[in-house]
C-alpha cells in the first residue's frame, strides 16, 4: 500500500509588530537566529521529516520570503497563498484549502520547535503539540480526558488547565479540518476579534474527532527581541559552530557566516553574524547581527542589528532596523 504524503502548511503572514523596527521593512521569519533565518530552521525540520510539499501563507513583505525560499529550498515543492487582511490564524489556514489534499501538518512560522515531527505524522490519531506554561491565558488551552483532548479554548480568562497549544498540528483527514474552518468562517464567529484555529479544532472535538495531545519540551519563541535572543542562545548551544576571525578573539558559542568579515574584535559568547556583515574593532556579546550590517568601534551586548544597518562608535544596547545608520561623535561624549 502506497504511503500517503503529508503536505505542510506554514503561516508566515504575521506583521511581527513586537519586533519593530526590524519588521517595518523585513519579514519576521527572515530575521536571523543561530546560523539562518527563522523560516530556514522550520523548512530544514520539515525536509528532515520527509515533507516534500509546503504551502505557505504570506502577507506583508511576502515577496522577500518567496525570494529566500526559492534560492535556498529548490528541493521543496512550495506554493503560496496571500492573506491580505490579518483576520487570524484560522482564517490563514482556511485560505490554504485548495492547496491541500490528504494528510496535513500545520507548523507555525513564528516559533522554533525541538520536536520529532515524525511522531505527529506516524501517529494513527490527529495530534497537537502541547506544553505546560506559567500563564496559559496567552495561549490556546486544552483539557484532556482519557488520553485525548476533550475541550479547547483560545486565550481563556480563567483557564482550567495550563496545557498550552504550541504550534504543531497533524490531521490525517484534512477535509474534516477544512470543513470545520469553513463552518467557522461562514458563521462569522471570532474570538478576540479574529477567526481562531483553536475554535475550528474545538468544533472537530465536539463532532467526535479524537485528537491526541503530544507534550514537547523544546519550544522557542521568536516573537520579540528578548525571546529572539534566548532562542539564538539555544541554537548556538545546540549546534556548536567552529568560527575564526582575523586578529580577533572568539568566545564560543558563536556563529559567523563564511561570507562575513570580522577583524580586530572580541566576539561572543552567544553571537550570530549573518552573511555580508562587516565587524571591525568591536566587542559584541549576546547579540544578533543580521546580513550586510556594518559595526565598527562598538561595545554591544543584548542587541539586535538589522539587515544592512550601520552602527559605529559607542558602547550601548541597540535594536537597529534594516538600512538604518547610527554613528556616535566621540568628541561629544568626552
Amino acid at each position: 500500500m502506497k504511503k500517503t504524503e503529508f503536505t505542510a502548511v506554514v503561516p508566515v503572514a504575521g506583521m511581527g509588530t513586537r519586533l519593530r523596527p526590524h519588521t517595518y521593512t523585513y519579514p519576521k521569519v527572515l530575521l536571523t537566529v543561530g546560523d539562518k533565518p527563522i523560516i530556514g530552521h522550520i523548512l530544514d525540520d520539515l525536509s528532515a521529516a520527509g515533507i516534500k510539499k509546503v504551502c505557505m501563507v504570506v502577507g506583508y513583505l511576502g515577496e522577500k520570503i518567496k525570494e529566500y525560499v526559492a534560492k535556498n529550498y529548490k528541493h521543496l515543492q512550495v506554493s503560496y497563498v496571500a492573506q491580505d487582511e490579518q483576520k487570524g490564524l484560522g482564517h490563514a489556514i482556511w485560505l490554504t484549502r485548495r492547496c491541500v489534499t490528504g494528510p496535513v501538518l500545520v507548523i507555525l512560522g513564528d516559533t522554533i520547535l525541538d520536536a520529532d515531527l515524525s511522531k505527529f505524522m506516524t501517529s494513527k490519531q490527529d495530534s497537537i503539540a502541547v506544553k505546560r506554561v506559567e500563564d496559559p491565558r496567552r495561549f490556546g488551552v486544552v483539557e484532556v480526558k482519557g488520553g485525548y483532548i476533550s475541550a479547547m479554548i483560545e486565550k481563556p480568562e480563567k483557564p482550567r488547565t495550563n496545557l498550552a497549544i504550541v504550534g504543531i498540528y497533524s490531521f490525517h483527514n484534512s477535509s474534516l479540518l477544512y470543513n470545520s474552518l469553513e463552518k467557522l468562517v461562514d458563521s462569522g464567529k471570532t474570538t478576540k476579534g479574529e477567526i481562531q484555529f483553536t475554535d475550528a479544532m474545538a468544533l472537530m472535538v465536539k463532532d467526535g474527532r479524537k485528537i491526541k495531545p503530544v507534550p514537547i519540551d523544546g519550544w522557542y519563541d521568536c516573537g520579540k527581541p528578548g525571546t529572539l535572543l534566548e532562542t539564538n542562545r539555544h541554537i548556538l548551544d545546540k549546534k556548536k559552530f567552529s568560527c575564526k576571525a582575523k586578529n580577533s578573539l572568539i568566545i564560543p558559542p558563536v556563529y559567523i557566516s563564511p561570507a562575513a568579515k570580522v577583524r580586530n574584535s572580541i566576539v561572543g559568547p552567544y553571537v550570530s553574524i549573518g552573511a555580508g556583515a562587516d565587524i571591525d574593532s568591536s566587542i559584541i556579546s549576546d547579540s544578533i547581527v543580521n546580513e550586510k550590517a556594518a559595526i565598527s568601534n562598538m561595545n554591544l551586548s543584548g542587541s539586535l542589528v538589522g539587515p544592512s544597518a550601520t552602527v559605529a562608535g559607542r558602547k550601548d544596547q541597540l535594536n537597529v532596523g534594516e538600512n538604518s545608520e547610527i554613528r556616535f561623535d566621540k568628541s561629544a561624549c568626552q
